[in-house]
């Protein structure tokens, strides 16, 4: 497939040390040479090597930055096309010269996640692996960002080619059977091993699903709300989760008026930690909104921290707010004990029922072990997989599983009631493009163009 040559800034814009341009394509060494002034060409110099020299502007020979150009000749790079990669000081001016000179002698701006879009399209990573490059720049942990390293290594995509050719050959021999219906022993022999490896592919889409929970929480991380009435302690606890003071603690009920967001690894678990503002009628408009936005955040929460104060006997508020969450993943948080206890514990565990409970002390960062250990408990059953199994990490591979494990148990069914061959057939066909809508050997020219779109720049 024949393209043409792109240019971009592949480090993140601003001043620092080292800013990095980036040419892909036929053109791209040609058009080195045409700014590179150095003891070789770029086009006489070995493949993977690093070179020392100068970008001049060829139309007044004034030097413009010393640099150092990595050479990259294809097959063996990663869109599988040359690339030179022009390495200089960090300057915003001086790299964007750099950028509008690659530009004037023949390259073109590239357009977000193109380069990896090549080498998807030039057949170096599938489509899955495609979208783990983008999970692996994201992610948060380390734990998430080996699941998307095993990803980008292609081990989810063995495991769905496994099954698609473990599907086509259910199709040569449905195949047979249609070719030859005069034989009773083929047919039985067919069905025997339609059902049997059709119910081994679903085992195989199961497995991957279990993992789905995990593997997106380890993506995305656990939308986790802490809400409560004003002043039970919600930002000392986001502050004591995060082991840092980025929310303004003070006595006085109301201070946080908006929704704070961050993320933090608690037990090998992500989380998208929200702290709140207090949950109340108030009059004050700033207030009001921040409420507002704490109450959207809470229907969006996969886990709800409910705090509540050791110091306070219970109120209709927090009646009414565990009205609101009860159905949910909750954990109640008895904080402040140690104040004076005002709180009637026995009523509380009878409101909530089974769901957890933990006494805290942010001031005196009591519980906190507790909490964690519970965080983890709640959603990974006490641990968290081995690191080295495959997760299933992607919405949209979740989705498209779902829609192959549908699939694939339609033509079991089928089989078991006795439906003609070349009905199951259509189920099984169908299953395999499903599939191969993961590693995107079926997938749409839109689809791809919409994933891609989501990159950053210079990726």
């Amino acid at each position: 497939m024949d393209f043409d040559t792109i240019t971009s800034i592949s480090t993140p814009m601003g001043e620092g040390a080292i800013g990095i341009v980036r040419l892909s394509g036929p053109q791209a060494i040609g058009i080195g040479d045409k700014l590179y002034k150095g003891k070789k060409k770029l086009s006489e110099v070995n493949t993977h090597t690093i070179n020392y020299g100068h970008i001049i502007d060829p139309e007044t020979n004034e030097i413009v930055e010393e640099v150092m150009i990595s050479v990259l000749r294809a097959p063996k790079t990663f869109t599988r096309e040359d690339i030179i990669e022009i390495n200089c000081h960090g300057g915003i001016l001086t790299i964007n010269r750099i950028l509008e000179l690659t530009m004037t002698y023949g390259a073109r701006m590239a357009e977000p996640g193109e380069y990896t879009k090549r080498a998807f399209l030039n057949g170096r990573i599938d489509l899955s692996q495609a979208e783990a490059v983008m999970d692996f720049i994201r992610s948060k942990t380390d734990r998430a960002s080996k699941v998307a390293m095993n990803q980008i290594e292609g081990r989810l995509s063995d495991l769905i080619k496994r099954q698609r050719q473990s599907i086509l050959e259910i199709l040569a021999q449905v195949e047979v059977n249609i070719d030859y219906p005069e034989y009773d022993d083929v047919e039985d022999a067919t069905t025997e091993f339609l059902l049997e490896q059709s119910k081994n592919i679903k085992e195989e889409i199961n497995r991957l699903l279990d993992t789905g929970a995990q593997g997106k929480i380890m993506r995305e991380g656990l939308s986790t709300v802490i809400v409560g009435r004003p002043n039970v302690g919600k930002s000392s606890m986001l502050n004591s989760l995060i082991q840092d003071n980025k929310a303004i603690v003070t006595e006085v009920a109301g201070t946080t008026r908006d929704v704070l967001e961050e993320y933090v690894n608690v037990r090998g678990v992500p989380l998208r930690l929200v702290d709140t503002a207090g949950i109340r009628d108030t009059e004050d408009i700033v207030e009001k909104i921040g409420v507002e936005r704490s109450r959207k955040a809470l229907s969006e929460a996969d886990l709800i921290l409910f705090v509540l104060n050791n110091n306070e006997p219970l109120t209709e508020d927090d009646q009414t707010l565990f009205e609101v969450i009860k159905n949910e993943d909750v954990i109640v948080i008895i904080n402040k004990t140690d104040l004076e206890q005002r709180l009637d514990v026995k009523e509380v565990k009878e409101m909530i029922g089974d769901i957890p409970l933990i006494q805290t002390s942010m001031h005196k960062q009591e519980g906190i072990d507790e909490l964690e250990l519970q965080i983890r408990d709640l959603f990974f059953g006490g641990e968290v997989q081995n690191q080295d199994m495959t997760y299933v990490s992607n919405s949209r591979h979740i989705f498209l599983l779902k829609q192959a494990r549908h699939s694939i148990q339609d033509a079991i069914d089928a089989a078991e009631s006795g439906v003609p061959m070349d009905i199951i057939q259509i189920d099984l066909t169908r299953t395999w493009e499903i599939l191969g809508e993961i590693i995107g050997e079926s997938a749409s020219d839109e689809l791809i163009d919409q994933l891609f779109s989501q990159f950053c720049l210079g990726k």
